[in-house]
């Protein structure tokens, strides 16, 4: 008996795939993911070849981190009250239209600074959207027994499809043709993934013992994830440390890392394509290699601390002028982040209360991301007056030095002892 269970449970991470709407959803899902991977590279070159420079690059990031941040909560607010099948094909149709506007336009002339600012913003917007939706279709068309598994398949699929496969097959494409014709590959992803959510089946009926939502009480239940959150050390100083994070690390990643490449290896956009694919692969492997092992005894303090060592090769990518050095710090830097985003995951699902787990959860997001719009903004201007090298060194230290701290303030080494997690 306990042979045949082992065999059964190799098949555990793919048996979601067993059900047809789950397959619907997640091919459209994976389609997005490796369009907005795509997206990533040509968007910077869309922007050089418009005559934009790290000013304007900044401009057309932070609008796209605006969109998803500004949309974060009104997502999560909307899929609890309008069809969820509805908002995963509208915003599928949005994302075609806006990258389509894209080619049209760089088929007649020049695509403009303005037309990607808003492309940006629209495409973020649509992110804040679609995940909410898709992560609350997912317990209705799967059985409860399966959704660690979906969750696990959309957690492998989203650093391999945007940030390294997408990235590398973008960086391809602009070595044989213009930003707009690019383009041009990440609107066929978007309409074959609305072409796939046609054919997704209406949700079935809530169980009758799922109690009905209550009709005003969205403020209620935000100020309960708040407090919640707040009166939580562990969960309020993890967040603190996630916002700082960003906002001292995304910029200098998503704004100057590819400005930095095209001086000190080539202008090639293959280089900056494949760093983001070795990014992404660093965190294929964390999320593998923390899968495979039982969840840390010091779950908060290995948390923090791999959170916290993965941006020291920030300051080396600032200093560096030798291109596998710079690969292998991406690799590095994308494991780690992984790798904690995991326990992250599983600590939100374990110790959180499950009727407040979605608000929390969205609450997460949203604060994590708060400041990432600036980080954006700000990198481009910065690095007039600052040099590059000490930018990348202050993305490398501070993060780990808030990790540090975090831990002390919060008092996690003698909470994971008290709510021991096996």
């Amino acid at each position: 008996m306990s042979e045949e269970r082992g065999r059964a449970d190799r098949w555990r991470a793919v048996r979601p795939l067993g059900h047809r709407d789950f397959r619907v959803l997640f091919g459209a899902l994976t389609l997005s993911i490796a369009a907005a991977g795509m997206w990533a590279v040509v968007m910077v070159y869309a922007v050089i070849h418009a005559g934009g420079g790290p000013v304007q690059l900044s401009i057309v990031a932070a609008a796209n981190a605006a969109g998803l941040l500004l949309c974060a909560i009104p997502g999560g607010i909307v899929a609890d009250r309008v069809s969820r099948r509805f908002i995963v094909r509208f915003t599928e149709l949005v994302n075609l239209l806006a990258i389509s506007s894209v080619v049209v336009v760089g088929w007649f002339g020049t695509v403009g600074i303005v037309q990607l600012v808003i492309v940006g913003f629209v495409l973020g917007a649509g992110a804040g959207f679609f995940f909410p939706a898709y992560s609350a279709m997912l317990p209705r068309i799967l059985p409860e027994a399966h959704l660690l598994a979906a969750n696990g398949l959309e957690g492998a699929i989203r650093p391999a499809l945007q940030q390294a496969v997408g990235p590398a097959v973008g960086g391809l494409l602009l070595a044989a043709l213009i930003p707009s014709q690019a383009a041009g590959v990440i609107a066929i992803a978007h309409g074959t993934a609305l072409l796939l959510l046609l054919f997704l089946r209406p949700e079935p009926v809530a169980p009758a013992h799922e109690p009905p939502p209550r009709p005003a009480g969205v403020l209620h239940d935000v100020r309960e994830a708040v407090g919640f959150t707040v009166r939580t050390p562990w969960l309020l100083w993890t967040l603190l440390f996630a916002t700082i994070w960003v906002l001292v690390t995304m910029g200098p990643e998503e704004v100057l890392l590819p400005f930095i490449t095209r001086e000190r290896i080539g202008e090639d956009p293959r280089w900056f394509g494949f760093l983001l694919a070795f990014f992404g692969a660093g965190g294929i492997a964390g999320s593998l290699v923390v899968s495979s092992m039982r969840l840390p005894r010091r779950y908060l303090t290995v948390m923090n601390v791999v959170w916290g060592v993965s941006t020291l090769p920030f300051v080396v990518l600032g200093f560096t002028h030798v291109y596998w050095i710079m690969a292998v710090c991406c690799f590095l830097s994308g494991f780690g982040f992984s790798y904690g985003n995991v326990i992250w995951g599983t600590l939100l699902q374990r110790r959180v209360p499950t009727h407040m787990l979605g608000r929390v959860s969205s609450l997460d997001f949203f604060v994590s991301l708060a400041l990432m719009p600036i980080s954006m903004a700000l990198a481009g201007p910065v690095a007039q007056v600052v040099p590059i090298p000490v930018i990348f060194a202050v993305a490398g230290i501070v993060p780990l030095v808030v990790g540090l701290l975090a831990i002390v303030v919060a008092r996690m080494p003698q909470d994971e002892i008290a709510h021991p997690l096996r």
